[in-house]
């Protein structure tokens, strides 16, 4: 992961779940787990280089598995 979440992830809405979502099938084997969800939220970022940044954030997550790769989608505005 190439940046550090800071702080808690606001604004979190459920993009896909079930059939919906193409990986299952990879996530699954991977990590185990059924019920895989797409999430997306809101959270404030930490990159790399130290720049501090609001952000769009995706991941995947199932029960008992917790998130699993979260990736930045969109950056919102840089602190």
């Amino acid at each position: 992961m190439f940046f550090k979440i800071i702080g808690r992830v606001s604004d979190i809405e459920t993009i896909a779940s079930g059939k919906g979502i193409r990986e299952r099938r990879r996530l699954s084997k991977v990590y185990g787990g059924r019920r895989w969800r797409k999430l997306k939220g809101m959270a404030t970022v930490q990159l790399v280089d130290g720049t501090m940044c609001h952000a769009e954030v995706h991941w995947y997550e199932a029960h008992g598995i917790g998130a699993k790769e979260l990736k930045i989608k969109r950056i919102l505005g840089i602190q």
